[in-house]
Parts: structure tokens; C-alpha cells; sequence
């Protein structure tokens, strides 16, 4: 049985809920152990909870704030618009990428992509 829409929603919210102010443990807590994850679209894929673990740690200590424009779930999968602000050194980074994220029958994140380019990434001072 796929995961519910509903519940695909609600992990992607708590997926931007987490990487603004959560852990790497309680992040990749939301993935199966043997996920993937491509962020950004084009460099090396990530697979498996260690390897998650080391990616979403640098986030950690960071002031980050999410906000979600816009999310679609069918069939097991999720595309979500949102927009990412990154406060560090008294600089912004401003971002806004488009995910693709599928999911197993209990609603864990078997993959995650990122869609994204240096060009995206608008800096504040």
C-alpha cells in the first residue's frame, strides 16, 4: 500500500520544519536507511543514514527559516517549491529550489533530489 497523500504532505512539512531547526538525526530519522539523496541535482548521490547524517549535520548551529510555496503529492512521490534563508558571518543566503522526493509504503523517504544551481543562490548583506 503507497503512503498517503496526506502523510507525504505532512513529512514534507515536517522535513522543512526539521532542516530549520531540528538535527541531522531527527531529519534523516524521516528517510529509510538505504535512501538516497542528490542535493543538488548533478553532484555525487548520497545512500544510506550515515552518509545523510554527515550531509544534513552542517546545517546544524546554522539560523535557517523555510517556507513552503507550493507541494503536490500522488502516487507515492512529492515536488515541493520552497524557499530557504540561511543567516551566517552576518551575510543572507536566499534560495528557493524545487524537490522531488519519493516515498516507501510507511511513508519514509526512499529519495530525495534537489533541483538547484549556484545561479539560484542570492546573497543579502
Amino acid at each position: 500500500m503507497v503512503a498517503s497523500n496526506e502523510d507525504i504532505r505532512s513529512t514534507v512539512r515536517r522535513y522543512l520544519d526539521l532542516v530549520a531547526t531540528g538535527t541531522a538525526v531527527e531529519i534523516v530519522a524521516l528517510f529509510a536507511e538505504d535512501a538516497t539523496l542528490e542535493d543538488p541535482v548533478g553532484s555525487d548521490v548520497l545512500r544510506g543514514t550515515e552518509a545523510l547524517r554527515g550531509f544534513y549535520a552542517g546545517l546544524e548551529g546554522l539560523t535557517i527559516t523555510t517556507s513552503l510555496v507550493t507541494l503536490r503529492a500522488c502516487a507515492g512521490q512529492a515536488a515541493f517549491h520552497f524557499e530557504i534563508v540561511t543567516e551566517a558571518g552576518g551575510m543572507k543566503y536566499r534560495m528557493a529550489p524545487l524537490e522531488v522526493m519519493t516515498f516507501d509504503d510507511a511513508g519514509k523517504i526512499l529519495s530525495m533530489r534537489a533541483f538547484w544551481s549556484d545561479e539560484d543562490l542570492v546573497v543579502e548583506t
